[in-house]
């Protein structure tokens, strides 16, 4: 019980003279582990060979679209969790948030050894997909918030710390789930079951570290010597708004298609960078992967780097920054691919998917600057939702395009260039989207109700 009384809220409010910058080193730790997702895709033929081990037996072992499905299911659930718990963890605190998470993460890899073991691909939907994906969803929201309230000088810097750690999980992740697979491969095993059980301990441990650093600052707690402006920027409020009310207004919604359309776009080239590159330049596999290893360090160094510029421009004009120059970088590429220039393509697309990151990490800034920090972890979940429908537009996009375009006898290297005007036509309506952002009316602003004074003298 006494262990249950070291998660409530208050006791990880900060004492008088804590140093906030352990803060993000807590909020790295969480997301570095969670971030792991985005390497999911290196036990993907591992998986169709579980059966068979050196091959995949048809009829017996998982086919590639079957195994897809995990993947999709936990990003699915990301979204899903974060919005329906949202408020629960504005309500209980990043510490017991950051636990549930790594029990269900964690608990979701172990799950998921079983469904190997066992193979029981029920049990890898049940595991990596649905328990998975709910600690997707409570880790990447809780050091957001919290991040935000302890730098309210700083907040697009401070949210880019936090989920840079997320873009940057796959360098961690994709390497070592290699490795322990091919520690544990054997005539009998691809080794898929042990390497879960073991990032299931290791990811635990570093979830529990942040969990037990991570702190909240005491009520009306702001840095030494820092005033909030006289006249804030526009569209930053000094309000509060509601969860119940925010999630109403049209500034939400409009956000919503802002951080939809942006990810559509960077994640469909994001989650096929290698056979794209494969398929436009006949270059080889280990050159495509290392082409979408590239991207994946362009995806992290543009979460810290764009959200901290935001912080000098305001939120609403970076994103009219990402939404102009990511069109007119996708509508280049076709031009790439026509006079066969890898390393003009492999910079486009690098900057492209930096912008991808950087919209991430600025949306819990913009959702600050508009809402306010009361409830930010819940309407932070509740947007999350955008980044769910994204994640099966994009890659469905991209898919069905391109395949429905070579069936039409289009060559292979060119199938994708349609594909990229489609991607710059989203993110000009994203930019229209964005223009039509205004303040949140002053209507839906929280209001302390006021306290109880004498009762009124009756009429004599």
């Amino acid at each position: 019980m006494s262990g249950l009384i070291l998660l409530d809220r208050e006791r990880t409010v900060a004492p008088d003279g804590f140093n906030r910058w352990l803060i993000p080193p807590a909020a790295m730790a969480v997301h570095l582990c969670i971030g792991e997702v985005y390497g999911f895709s290196v036990f993907n033929v591992p998986l169709t060979r579980v059966v068979g081990v050196a091959e995949s037996i048809p009829g017996r072992d998982w086919t590639i679209p079957e195994v897809g499905w995990i993947y999709s299911i936990a990003l699915i659930l990301l979204g899903l969790s974060a919005a329906v718990l949202g408020r629960w963890v504005e309500r209980v605190g990043p510490r017991k948030t950051i636990v549930a998470s790594a029990a269900c993460f964690c608990g979701g890899l172990w799950l998921s050894a079983l469904g190997v073991s066992l193979h029981s691909i029920g049990l890898l939907y049940l595991g990596y997909g649905v328990l998975g994906g709910i600690g997707l969803g409570l880790g990447y929201i809780a050091p957001v918030s919290t991040l935000v309230k302890w730098f309210p000088d700083r907040p697009g810097m401070a949210t880019g710390l936090a989920i840079m750690g997320f873009g940057g999980g796959a360098l961690i992740g994709a390497p070592l789930g290699v490795e322990l697979m091919g520690a544990f491969r054997s005539a009998g095993s691809v080794g898929v079951e042990e390497a879960f059980l073991i990032l299931g301990v290791v990811y635990g441990a570093f979830m529990l570290f942040g969990a037990f650093t991570i702190r909240v600052p005491a009520t009306g707690w702001r840095p030494e010597g820092y005033v909030p402006p006289a006249r804030p920027r526009p569209l930053v409020t000094h309000a509060d708004v509601h969860v119940d009310h925010a999630w109403r207004t049209r500034p939400f919604w409009l956000l919503w298609a802002v951080l939809c359309l942006n990810v559509t776009a960077g994640i469909g080239i994001l989650g096929q960078a290698s056979l794209i590159c494969q398929d436009m330049f006949g270059v080889s596999a280990s050159v495509g992967g290392g082409f979408a290893g590239l991207l994946s360090l362009f995806n992290m160094g543009g979460r810290l780097f764009w959200s901290s510029i935001s912080d000098l421009t305001g939120r609403k004009a970076i994103y009219c920054v990402f939404f102009l120059l990511g069109a007119c970088l996708y509508a280049m590429i076709p031009a790439a691919q026509r006079s066969h220039s890898v390393g003009l393509f492999v910079a486009l697309t690098a900057l492209i998917i930096s912008m991808y990151g950087g919209g991430f990490a600025t949306t819990p800034a913009y959702l600050r600057d508009l809402f306010g920090t009361m409830h930010l972890g819940a309407i932070h979940g509740r947007l999350i939702t955008a980044w769910s429908m994204a994640a099966v537009l994009g890659p469905q996009m991209v898919n069905y395009l391109s395949t429905y375009r070579i069936g039409r006898g289009v060559p292979r290297a060119e199938a994708y260039n349609a594909t990229m005007y489609l991607m710059a036509g989203l993110l000009l309506v994203g930019l229209a989207c964005n223009l039509l952002i205004r303040p949140v009316d002053e209507r839906f602003h929280h209001r302390e109700a006021p306290a109880p004074g004498p009762a009124p003298a009756e009429a004599g």
